[in-house]
């Protein structure tokens, strides 16, 4: 049963008109800068927020509209980015608590907690209070309690976004076993692009309450549509007019592309492709134009260095190559691509 979602709401003078899908098993993820209607769209989804027009179904079961189905009444669990965790229950009491909310008897609840705390590897900690917890902990306590009461819908709400670098790896890791057991249908809010790429099946772009992109993880990051999504793939993204195996950008400068294409494209190169140089070089057909450097900074094992020119343009160099060039902020450089690292495609 697919759950169907057309989602329209208006909040003073922002509205989100978003239309989602999600087929049992599957993870969708919903991403998109702050402001572009991500809350929003989860808490519609949650009930706790009503839908001026639209709909919500999963199969013949209709939770908006006249048949209106209150959040408390609703097959779904919550994973929040602040655990929510009760603080004067026991970790699993916090599990067996939805269970109790649904008419579980208590003995039945706590048991069926107990196995939940066993699958996410918490079964000695029954009896831990959350303060004592650690983040990662308290976070697959969260994840138990969502999960013991078999939703349709499980809405993870940035569910890694307060867990350190360390932890984050491991719980991601752990997350995403647990999705690939579980039958219903999952929405994953994020702004991380790491965690979406790695737990989701199918992304979703948000920006300004719109949907402006979506397919595989993979489809997205090789095609990016707009410059959000670009960035956050981290590519260098260009819009322009082809003439052959001549791109004019719209925003200044001429790329060659390695094969002919005619009319209005896309274009983009990762910032590794980008080769620097103190004077103009010279050899294999590549593209080549004038740069001044705007920004230096720290990527992980890299350096990125941010360019003006026609185009502006983003470079990842080695530390070896900036000590080699000695690069300053208003340095004047030439930069450098070969046509075979462009990708092209219609807009």
């Amino acid at each position: 049963m697919t759950l169907n979602a057309e989602l329209r709401v208006t909040r003073g003078t922002f509205s989100l008109d978003l239309g989602v899908t999600i087929a049992p098993g599957e993870v969708v993820a919903l991403l998109g800068p702050n402001g572009a209607g991500k809350s929003t769209a989860l808490r519609a989804l949650a009930g706790l927020l009503p839908l001026d027009s639209g709909h919500i179904t999963v199969g013949e079961s209709t939770w908006d509209g006249a048949d209106f189905v209150p959040a408390e009444k609703r097959p779904i669990g919550v994973v929040f980015q602040d655990y929510l965790l009760f603080a004067h229950m026991s970790a699993l009491e916090n599990v067996a608590f939805g269970l109790r909310a649904r008419g579980t008897r208590r003995a039945e609840a706590r048991a069926e907690a107990s196995r939940w705390l066993d699958r996410v590897g918490l079964n000695g900690y029954a009896q831990a209070k959350p303060r004592s917890l650690s983040g990662g902990q308290a976070q697959r306590v969260a994840l138990a309690r969502a999960l013991a009461t078999g939703p349709s819908l499980l809405l993870l709400d940035e569910p890694l976004a307060a867990l350190d670098a360390s932890t984050r790896l491991q719980v991601r890791t752990e997350l995403g076993r647990h999705l690939a057991d579980f039958g219903g249908h999952t929405l994953l809010v994020t702004h991380d692009p790491l965690d979406a790429m790695v737990l989701a099946d199918r992304l979703v772009i948000l920006e300004g309450g719109r949907a402006v992109q979506s397919g595989p993880p993979a489809e997205v990051a090789r095609q990016p549509r707009t410059d959000y999504v670009a960035n956050l793939v981290g590519l260098n993204f260009y819009r322009g007019k082809a003439s052959s195996t001549d791109v004019d950008l719209d925003s200044g400068g001429r790329l060659t592309i390695p094969r002919p294409v005619n009319g209005p494209v896309h274009v983009v190169f990762p910032p590794n492709a980008v080769s620097l140089h103190a004077a103009k070089p010279e050899g294999s057909p590549r593209n080549v134009w004038q740069v001044t450097v705007a920004a230096i900074e720290q990527h992980a094992h890299t350096t990125r260095v941010r360019l003006d020119g026609a185009p502006n343009v983003l470079a990842d160099i080695t530390t070896a190559t900036l000590a080699e060039l000695r690069l300053r902020p208003g340095d004047e450089l030439w930069a450098a691509v070969k046509a075979t690292e462009v990708h092209v495609y219609p807009v």
